[in-house]
């Protein structure tokens, strides 16, 4: 299976996020955060991490790029453990059991936005207020193919 994992290019991020997400930590989209929001709700940082903020779904702060790269079932089993009691935690779900089936959609969600991109995708998210609710819309940044000759140190370690 293929997830997103947090990067950051600088630290832009610190600055425009209340709280950001981790650099490496898997993230989702996190448009569940918004469904009850206004444009009253729209200021400053908050409205920065409606606008484009994916969900750290470990610290649960937000990230502007997120990455594509594989997930082990192990990792899977353990981030559905830790989002089901998220919603627990803030959102008032009355048992982890309960609150699980929603968490394994959030990232089953993100998983098939993730599988059809190679490794090392970079993907944006975009969100809008409508009528009908939060529309969210992604953006695909392929990853740069470069030739070794370009990343390769030629030398000797004896000179």
């Amino acid at each position: 299976m293929k997830l997103a994992r947090a990067i950051h290019f600088d630290e832009s991020d610190q600055r425009v996020f209340h709280s950001p997400a981790r650099t490496g930590e898997w993230c989702i989209s996190g448009g569940f955060e918004f469904s009850n929001w206004s444009e009253a709700d729209l200021e400053g940082r908050a409205k920065q991490a409606f606008t484009n903020g994916w969900l750290g779904a470990e610290t649960f702060g937000r990230v502007s790029f997120v990455a594509v790269t594989q997930m082990e079932p192990v990792e899977h089993a353990a981030l559905v453990q830790g989002l089901a009691q998220h919603f627990v935690d803030i959102y008032g779900a009355p048992s982890v059991e309960a609150a699980r089936p929603v968490a394994e959609a959030e990232i089953a969600h993100m998983a098939e936005l993730c599988d059809e991109h190679a490794p090392n995708t970079l993907l944006t998210v975009s969100r809008e207020l409508t009528e009908a609710g939060v529309k969210e819309s992604f953006r695909v940044i392929e990853p740069q193919e470069a030739e070794l000759t370009l990343l390769a140190v030629h030398g000797s370690l004896d000179e």
